[in-house]
């Protein structure tokens, strides 16, 4: 265990608590982290002497410092180095340490503490010309200095000038570069020269592709190296998406680092910026930094400044890292731009607590961003079956080892991404996830802020969750499992579950009941991912000029206030691919024989899809898929569903404007318990159903495609109904809605409450370990996990047809007959998303009376009336349902429009 050792100043001190009392009420959230810390509370000097490091004459023992020595620069003096000293134990700079830009310098030290002084490297004007290397050592393990820990570049109130001289940082192929080979073209290799050191992102689903080479030699934009190419990587726009690889720069002529030991400890070097700090940082390298397991210790840490307007970190490259790259913390309106990062571990870029607003990143890339720096990921995801760790069936062990197993800093770190954000209101702009274990970019926003500010007042007046996404831009996620993923929001204990309350912006973030405002996620591309292209849960959501390619699955949208907005997503003007010419490496026997890498190799046959149907309302609109074909080794389909949902689907989602271009444009797989993530038993995607309001899909312009599989066809389907087998799919006209053959609200219980945004989000957040103990709450878990008797089976026989039920729900067609075939004493039908006015009849043999409805005089009577009736006609009750207007604006699944209840009391034994 490292022994605590506090460094104290030399000048007048005060506790940390009364000095961030005297600062913003941001500073003050976080000085319970810092309790011990002391703080000088003179503002930073100007400098009344300037002297070199070299001049014996400078320092007060009248001679230069020496190996093993702890430097102290004072208040008031310029300390230029001018020469590389001799190891130090530790460097305090109280006044100004200036690199002089003569010759190459290095400095080697323990840690440099900068309490209200600078550390200058060049400027913005006049970056630094010459190499200067910073070497951080822990031949004194344990120290602790004023509470920032050990082995950094530390400061308070202090100021971090380090300007490099290289800012061309990333490019990509311009053609592909075969494995094998020992140069590679790109789009642009100026200001590249031999000696630097290249990496080559993966351009597989495989994020561990990425090579890294050191360059030989340039030629225009023909980049040589010594050391063939392991793996192809792919450097084409193909079939419309952009599929060339990136290629990184780490070198910079500034660099950071820790001493060579980090490599086997992982406890590398960090750079600290708190209260009344800055740091402007360009065209440096941070190499072996940040320490892994330990809160705080990154690689560069902008700890909780308040306004950071003006602060940059940019053109960076951030490499062979063990615990983040760049951590905003309780910081606003800082520059993170043009950095390239590899080989990192835990969250890369990382907004903390989201508390954070106005943060630019801008053109960043992260390349191969792991869970730990040797084992593997204990993922929390919605992985298929056929591929989940097999410890997986132990759900509760594995939450346990996923979320607590002590080798991550975060429950969330074993589920990695390289872009963690947890505020919606910062901009995200042309950056790249290129390759991580996990998750491209996560949006796992927080219902409060968290962590330092968790249970302050700011934190409870902010509502992260409830706020409009700034933008979202330009962004690009490939070899992930995941690209993008807007859900499994942290809770305060940074845990999280599958489904979470969603990110829904309302003109009032503190009231849940104002008007929902419209997301815009713009020019998204996502390709060879492992498993989703893009998941996102929640409502009005627009998705605009999206590319999608490669993935196994396209993308997915789960709804997040029940069904109760217009639309939970809308798709426009996308571009879906299948599969394009970029093979990868294959490299199982079932990859070998196919001629390309599959994205899930442990289910060889797993069918690609490239857009999946869920939950409430989801809109496809002028949307173009290319290259979705079966062939020997799997299925396909442009258009599809969340494979064997348990949740509701409705048959109000659409599709217009689709164009399928050598694309097969549906499949419903049959059931597979390989494919399935979400099934759990239930029943509601055997009613899945969408609207081909044009029919670019079907050529039937307002029909209706139905699941039709032979095992789950609808009853909806006549000879009418054009059949399409290799789509598992019946495509049908009329007015089709859900019928529902219980007291349910489609795949819910009646008893829950709907009726309010509160009441339908104390019903999401009742499926959370970590609920509020609310009434509201309580109420709402009750009615939702409330079961009804084992009923007997129910069947529906429609012209000489019979369709098994299963869940006590199916798709219905208005104006037909249906006879209900059951043993149970009482059945509950009832219709919801239909038009106002469109009528179902059925016929109930065995069955008595009705409790509610109009009792008609003769069947003529009932088949006449425009209301909600039913007739007794012998032996048998007929009953004709009525869809009245939807109670709201939008019709959902769960508001019926007509509902009786029919039994067989009164035919005696």
């Amino acid at each position: 265990m490292r022994k605590q050792f506090h460094l104290f100043l030399y000048t007048r001190l005060v506790p940390a608590s009364v000095l961030l009392a005297m600062g913003t009420s941001i500073a003050a959230q976080d000085s319970a982290d810092h309790a011990s810390m002391a703080m000088d509370v003179a503002a930073p000097s100007a400098m009344t002497r300037t002297v070199k490091w070299s001049d014996a004459s400078a320092w007060p023992s009248g001679k230069v410092p020496v190996a093993g020595e702890e430097v102290t620069i004072p208040r008031g003096t310029e300390m230029m180095l001018d020469v590389s000293p001799p190891e130090l134990r530790g460097l305090t700079v109280q006044g100004k340490l200036t690199f002089v830009d003569e010759r190459d310098l290095a400095l080697t030290t323990e840690w440099i503490y900068v309490p209200g002084g600078e550390l200058q490297i060049g400027t913005e004007a006049s970056p630094f010309q010459h190499n200067a290397t910073i070497t951080l050592t822990d031949n004194v393990q344990g120290e602790d200095i004023n509470t920032m820990g050990d082995r950094g570049i530390m400061m308070l109130r202090g100021t971090l000038n380090m300007h490099g001289n290289r800012d061309h940082t990333w490019t990509k192929l311009s053609s592909t570069a075969e494995a094998g080979a020992t140069s590679i073209e790109v789009l642009d290799a100026s200001e590249w020269r031999a000696g630097d050191e290249i990496v080559l992102a993966s351009t597989d689903f495989n994020p561990r592709q990425a090579e890294r080479r050191t360059i030989t030699r340039v030629s225009g934009n023909t980049i040589s190296f010594a050391e063939p190419l392991e793996y192809m990587h792919f450097g084409e726009i193909t079939f419309g998406v952009d599929e060339r690889g990136e290629v990184a720069m780490l070198t910079r002529n500034i660099k950071v680092q820790a001493s060579e030991d980090a490599a086997e400890s992982y406890f590398g070097g960090h750079i600290m910026a708190m209260a009344g700090s800055k740091a402007y940082v360009e065209g440096v390298e941070l190499n072996r930094m940040g320490q892994h397991l330990t809160l705080a210790r990154y690689p560069l840490h902008f700890h909780v400044l308040g306004e950071g307007a003006g602060q940059y970190i940019r053109n960076a490259s951030i490499h062979d890292t063990f615990n983040r790259c760049v951590t905003v913390h309780g910081t606003n309106n800082l520059r993170v731009e043009n950095n390239v990062t590899f080989n990192t571990v835990g969250h890369c870029f990382f907004m903390e607590d989201g508390i954070e607003t106005g943060n630019e990143f801008i053109r960043n890339l992260a390349i191969q961003t792991k869970c730990h720096p040797t084992l593997d990921c204990v993922p929390t995801n919605l992985a298929a079956n056929g591929e989940r760790d097999p410890r997986a069936a132990d759900p509760a062990a594995y939450r346990e080892m996923s979320f607590h197993s002590g080798n991550t800093l975060l429950p969330s770190d074993n589920t990695v991404s390289s872009f963690w954000i947890t505020n919606p209101d910062n901009s995200y702009i042309d950056n790249v996830a290129a390759g991580s274990d996990q998750v491209g970019f996560w949006l796992s926003i927080p219902q409060h802020p968290n962590g330092a500010f968790l249970g302050t007042e700011i934190s409870a007046n902010t509502w992260p969750r409830r706020t409009a996404l700034r933008e979202f831009r330009g962004n690009t996620a490939h070899s992930n499992f995941d690209g993008f993923l807007i859900d499994r929001h942290i809770d305060q204990d940074n845990t999280f579950g599958l489904a979470s309350i969603p990110l829904l912006p309302l003109a009032d973030p503190t009231d849940l009941e104002s008007e929902v405002k419209e997301t815009h996620f713009e020019n998204l591309t996502s390709y060879k991912n492992r498993n989703g292209g893009l998941w996102g849960r929640g409502d009005l959501y627009v998705y605009s000029n999206a590319r999608f390619a490669d993935n196994a699955i396209g993308m997915t949208q789960a709804a997040g206030d029940i069904g109760s907005l217009p639309f939970s997503s809308r798709l426009v003007d996308a571009l879906v691919v299948g599969e394009t010419d970029n093979i990868g490496n294959p490299a199982t026997p079932e990859e070998i024989a196919y001629g390309r890498s599959l994205p899930k190799p442990s289910i060889p046959d797993f069918p690609i899809r490239g857009y999946e149907y869920y939950d409430y309302r989801d809109d496809v609109v002028n949307t173009t898929f290319v290259n979705f074909q079966d062939n020997d080794q799997r299925k396909t389909g442009a258009l599809s569903f969340l494979l064997f949902t348990s949740a509701g689907l409705s048959t109000r989602s659409t599709i217009s404007g689709g164009e399928f271009i050598n694309a097969k444009p549906v499949y419903f797989p049959t059931y597979d318990s390989r494919f399935d993530n979400d099934n759990r038993g239930g029943n509601a995607y055997r009613t899945l159903s969408f609207h081909d309001l044009d029919g670019s899909v079907t050529g039937i312009p307002g029909s209706q495609v139905l699941l039709h599989d032979g095992e789950n066809d609808s009853v909806a389907t006549d000879d009418s109904c054009e059949i399409h087998p290799t789509w598992n799919a019946a495509v049908c006209t009329g007015d089709i809605g859900r019928l529902n053959l219980s007291d349910a609200r489609g795949e819910l219980p009646a008893a829950v409450d709907l009726e309010s945004r509160t009441a339908r989000f104390a019903l999401l957040s009742s499926l959370s370990p970590n609920a509020p103990d609310t009434p509201l709450v309580q109420a709402q878990r009750a009615a939702l996990f409330s079961r009804r008797p084992p009923q007997a089976p129910i069947a529906l026989v429609r012209g000489g047809r019979e369709f098994k039920i299963n869940g006590d729900q199916s798709t219905v067609r208005a104006g037909t007959e249906i006879e209900v075939k059951t043993a149970r004493p009482e059945v509950t039908l009832s219709l919801a998303e239909m038009d106002a006015g469109s009528w179902v009849m059925f016929e109930l043999p065995g069955f008595a009376s009705a409790a509610s409805g109009t009792q008609q005089g003769s069947m003529g009577a009932l088949r006449a009336a425009n209301e909600t009736s039913w007739f007794r006609d012998g032996d048998a009750l007929w009953v004709k349902l009525v869809a009245e207007a939807p109670v709201m604006e939008v019709i959902r699944p769960t508001d019926l429009q007509a509902s009786i209840t029919v039994s067989r009391e009164g035919l005696g034994g």
